[in-house]
């Protein structure tokens, strides 16, 4: 039990530094009254959007609260909401100190870069070690109060899947939600206002600037934030249900305390970043040596919890395998999304235009899964080897070891975007722009590493709690010469295709409706393209709020229903059909995430590229190409892909909760 308290202390140690740092950047200087009226509306627009999507989405965790309660335990229902308080806290307090450590990034900017990243990643680490504190808190408190209070009337794993499964349900709901507000804002904004207008990124003059600006926070802060949350509660889920299975409760104490260890990791690569960060330091090298340090001091931790906990020297082998295998994944997305491949598409740009500049992203994005899964592959078979299926859980959780620095960095790039927003509309020295459009670079490609890594673990996650199901309801193999099992798994791998269909196009027809509006306004105000008077920014936020909170609805419902209706259109043989519903949607779905994730990474900084002063630079007809490519890169990488994983692995989690109370109806 003394076990389990230490993982606690870790847990709300990670917590009251991520408050420390949230008081550091709040007392920053937020520059002058523009940029703090800029900043300002940035925050009321991002949070009165949450608060809306909330509102949308809570009717439907009381409704499938409801279902659990009735079909399987109240309990388990309680801590399904419990699951989904936590990650909409987690993702609102994150999202709330980065939009205030935006503006005060911009003034730190006026004096130095390393000054702007303190404060840029100081915001994004209160996300990353918010979401790790209250993702280990709430699942090993779950764990806990069931096993002393509850036991004796239902297995307290299944309350803390259903508590996985609230963090599941927000986290679409999030990442759909967000993903189409902030594309739908950012193709309007550019469709329009770089390439009809001509005007600058973030110009004042463009009535979709504000409502880009605060898309970057309800999508890239408040949606990764829920996404990662959730990986993280998953992993650990599919580690205690296999660890529990091999080792009882020895299983389950190595996962709670290898998490515990790794949030402990992270606390220390943060503070490392955040001290040393200053003056003219090289951005990249600063948080690449707080990543390494959090990552040898967590393989440390891990290799003494190995011999001490199981004795199991192959307990260490899956963890190690399963962060060899993510950095494998990261330094690999990092040479599609940032390498030479982005010099092809810009090349492809300047010599045929839009059309080989689309061509030549999904050529990219295609060649760039086949290494992923050549090492998740390998991760698969090492781990299992290891110890078996416990060993893939635990590589899946390797993967999010240091999810509280890994975070952190992801979250830091979306602050310094906005950053560079403000200095262009508030009008500061070109100097002041370049300095946070280095910061953004970087933070897009780290915010493209990250993706990969949730991908990664997202699959070794899903096929742990695959198992999970499997072992949960008797079924022993998956014959592909059962025509139940194929028909499953053909209907699994076409649902990340549909899923994705519903979500691009619910971003091109929010898109258009604000094309048409940015449109309206030039033509409209007089005096707007002079800067002799303000466009209607109130209009563009609506539209996106509008357009989001329709359209994440039906794509959401997928997960959901998927599982139930394969189960009962296949009668008896339905546990058979879906488990290849789930081999399926896991294959289809990493591979898919995966090259919408790189292409549209790749699309983006082959524009950025070009901005340069590469093939011509900005205006050039390179570069209106690489806005077009750019343009059809976004809701890839930001709506439609980073969902896939949260999809494959609800309907895994759902599956292995319902599965067993659904077989006793047949």
């Amino acid at each position: 039990m003394e076990s389990f308290y230490i993982v606690i202390i870790f847990g709300i140690l990670s917590l009251i530094v991520a408050a420390f740092l949230a008081i550091f950047v709040i007392r920053k200087d937020q520059g002058n009254p523009l940029m703090i009226k800029i900043s300002t509306a940035i925050q009321k627009g991002a949070s009165a959007f949450l608060i809306e999507e909330y509102k949308t989405m809570f009717i439907w965790v009381l409704i499938f609260a409801a279902i659990i309660g009735l079909i399987i335990s109240w309990y388990v229902a309680i801590s399904f909401i419990l699951g989904t308080i936590l990650s909409v806290l987690s993702g609102f307090l994150g999202m709330t100190i980065a939009t205030r450590a935006n503006g005060r990034t911009t003034q730190a900017a006026r004096k130095g870069i390393g000054d702007a990243l303190r404060i840029a990643f100081s915001g994004g680490a209160v996300m990353g070690l918010t979401v790790a504190g209250l993702g280990i808190l709430g699942s090993l408190s779950t764990y806990l109060f069931s096993s002393h209070f509850l036991s004796s009337k239902i297995n307290p794993l299944i309350v803390v899947t259903g508590y996985s499964m609230g963090a599941s349900f927000v986290a679409l709901f999030a990442r759909v939600g967000g993903g189409i507000y902030t594309k739908a804002a950012d193709v309007g904004a550019d469709l329009v206002g770089k390439i009809e207008a001509g005007i600058p990124e973030d110009d004042p003059r463009n009535p979709a600037v504000i409502a880009d600006n605060v898309g970057d926070n309800v999508g890239d802060i408040a949606g990764m934030g829920a996404d990662l949350y959730e990986s993280y509660v998953s992993s650990i889920l599919s580690g205690i249900i296999l660890g529990s299975i091999l080792f009882g409760i020895r299983g389950i104490k190595f996962v709670y305390l290898i998490a515990g260890y790794g949030i402990l990791s992270s606390i220390i690569g943060v503070l490392f970043v955040a001290i040393t960060a200053k003056g003219k330091i090289n951005p990249q090298k600063a948080l690449n040596t707080g990543t390494i340090v959090a990552n040898i001091i967590a393989v440390l931790l891990v290799f003494y919890l190995a011999e001490t906990v199981l004795q199991s020297i192959g307990a260490f082998v899956a963890v190690f395998t399963g962060l060899i295998v993510g950095l494998a994944i990261g330094f690999i997305t990092q040479y599609y999304t940032a390498g030479k491949p982005i010099e092809v598409i810009a090349k492809a740009s300047s010599e045929g235009g839009a059309a080989t500049t689309i061509l030549s992203g999904m050529s990219v994005g295609l060649q760039s899964t086949f290494l992923p899964l050549i090492f998740i592959a390998a991760g698969v078979v090492i781990s299992y080897i290891a110890i078996g299926l416990y060993g893939i859980a635990l590589a899946g959780i390797g993967m999010l070891l240091t999810l509280g620095i890994s975070l952190s960095v992801d979250a830091y790039g979306p602050i310094a975007d906005n950053a560079g927003g403000i200095a262009e509309m508030s009008g500061l020295p070109e100097e002041v722009r370049e300095r946070t459009d280095v910061l953004d670079a970087l933070g897009n490609t780290t915010a493209a590493m990250g993706k990969g890594f949730a991908i990664g673990s997202a699959a070794l996650t899903a096929l742990a709690l695959f198992s999970s199901y499997a072992k949960a309801i008797n079924l022993n193999a998956l014959s592909l010469l059962s025509p139940y099992v194929v028909a499953g798994a053909l209907i699994g791998g076409s649902l990340p295709f549909l899923f994705s269909s519903f979500s691009i196009m619910a971003v091109s027809n929010t898109a258009g409706l604000m094309v048409e509006e940015v449109r309206r306004q030039f033509h409209s105000i007089p005096g707007l393209m002079l800067g002799k008077a303000d466009p209607d920014y109130k209009r563009c936020v609506a539209i996106s709020t509008k357009g989001a909170l329709k359209n994440m609805i039906s794509p959401s419902l997928i997960a959901v229903i998927a599982p139930f209706a394969t189960f009962f259109i296949f009668g008896k043989f339905g546990k058979e059909a879906v488990g290849g519903l789930l081999a399926g949607a896991l294959i289809g779905g990493a591979l898919l995430a995966i090259f919408m994730a790189n292409a549209g990474a790749s699309w983006d900084n082959s524009k950025k590229f070009i901005e340069q002063g590469n093939f011509g630079g900005k205006g050039s007809e390179a570069h209106r190409a690489s806005v077009v490519g750019d343009t059809v890169g976004d809701p890839l990488k930001d709506t439609a892909g980073p969902s896939l994983n949260i999809l494959i692995k609800l309907m895994s989690t759902i599956s292995l909760l319902f599965g067993p109370f659904l077989l006793r109806l047949l």
